[in-house]
């Protein structure tokens, strides 16, 4: 979601992502442009050569990768997401410029609906792996549904993203709240996409976080 994403979503996705974050990250997109992780993904796949087809944008949020992509030469484009606020900002913004015919925001969490949701050229996951306990079951089914090519980024696996990652676990313990994140072992996650047909054209990395292109071999459009 551009934020993070959960295993049993549900009510969790609502108490964390409101519809006052919503605003609040709306605004600052629409002032601002997107955060520097985003806009990594984004500069990552458009230097790879993933700038046309079709985008299925697993956790979109308020849709910041869906319209940068769009803007660069995606024909169409579908947004995922488990917080009905969010896809509410994105439907908006989606309005707002234009482009309701060539983006489709569906509020659900990706699992539940893989099996009715078609393949995409490009299937991105910007902060998403991050809030499934487990990655793998998210993995798989972004792998199946990317024609050519997948992106995503992810925590960092070192000790001080863990740690920090252990304390803001521990606030939402401590006010209540259910939604959890998780850094997953990078390693284990790239022999996974390597080995579901993908090679790695595209790394950056920032002090806490790192963005992969991954292109499937011998790939047509």
């Amino acid at each position: 979601m551009s934020s993070c994403y959960c295993d049993d979503y549900g009510a969790t996705a609502d108490e964390q992502f409101t519809s006052q974050r919503a605003a609040s990250d709306l605004v600052d997109y629409q002032t601002k442009g997107p955060d520097a992780t985003t806009r990594l993904l984004r500069d990552s796949l458009a230097a790879s050569g993933a700038t046309s087809g079709s985008l299925l944008d697993i956790g979109a949020g308020i849709g910041v990768l869906t319209f940068e992509l769009l803007a660069r030469g995606v024909a169409q484009a579908t947004g995922i997401d488990a917080s009905a606020a969010f896809v509410e900002a994105a439907s908006r913004e989606a309005r707002r410029r234009g482009c309701v015919e060539s983006a489709h925001f569906i509020h659900d969490d990706f699992l539940h609906i893989a099996n009715q949701t078609p393949p995409a050229t490009i299937v991105t996951l910007d902060r998403v792996i991050c809030c499934y306990p487990r990655y793998e079951p998210l993995l798989i089914e972004a792998l199946r549904h990317a024609t050519r090519y997948l992106a995503l980024s992810y925590p960092r696996d070192l000790f001080y993203v863990r740690a920090g990652n252990a304390l803001s676990n521990a606030r939402r313990h401590f006010g209540g709240r259910q939604f959890r994140t998780y850094v997953h072992p990078a390693a284990d996650m790239e022999t996974m996409i390597i080995s579901a047909g993908f090679t790695r054209a595209a790394r950056r990395r920032t002090i806490a976080w790192c963005v992969d292109v991954y292109e499937r071999r011998s790939a047509t459009l």
